[in-house]
């Protein structure tokens, strides 16, 4: 059996007048992340952990934010066309775990909605998703809260 690992990071702004989307999920916050679809930096960083895996390049190279397609585009939609790519290129997706670095909000006991929604949209049983959640104890950006990145590390597999 091959086994291929990628690893993917993300970073976008909040700012007032957008939804917070965080792993496929709507989540109650005064501010959104800023970017050309939902900006939800939790799934793109997932993409590019599977795209990289799979030797396909990035999530910039797939979806462009020059692309009036991916304007405002639900990033699930990008999430499920990258599992798909993955399989085209003969690989299966073994699992994907990720952290969220935020401040605010807290994202614990939504987690099991955020890996719930993955996996479904990934076609791969929840188990196979695991996402934490961090602050970064009010430094950075992200202390300061200005924005909310994401890592994720993926392991495929070929017979």
């Amino acid at each position: 059996m091959k086994v291929r690992v990628g690893m993917g990071y993300d970073v976008h702004a909040l700012v007032e007048g957008r939804e917070l989307w965080l792993g496929g999920v709507r989540l109650e916050h005064d501010r959104g992340l800023l970017g050309h679809s939902d900006a939800d930096v939790l799934i793109h960083a997932v993409c590019d952990a599977l795209l990289g895996a799979a030797g396909l390049r990035d999530i910039g190279f797939h979806f462009p934010d020059t692309d009036p397609a991916y304007e405002g585009a639900d990033s699930k939609r990008l999430l499920r066309e990258t599992a798909r790519l993955v399989r085209q290129a003969g690989y299966e997706v073994g699992n994907v775990d990720a952290t969220v670095c935020a401040q605010r909000p807290r994202l614990k006991d939504r987690i099991p909605d955020m890996q719930r929604a993955m996996a479904q949209t990934m076609g791969i049983p929840e188990s196979d998703v695991s996402v934490k959640a961090t602050t970064t104890e009010h430094l950075g950006f992200t202390g300061r809260e200005e924005g909310i990145s994401a890592c994720a590390v993926a392991l495929l597999t070929r017979e």
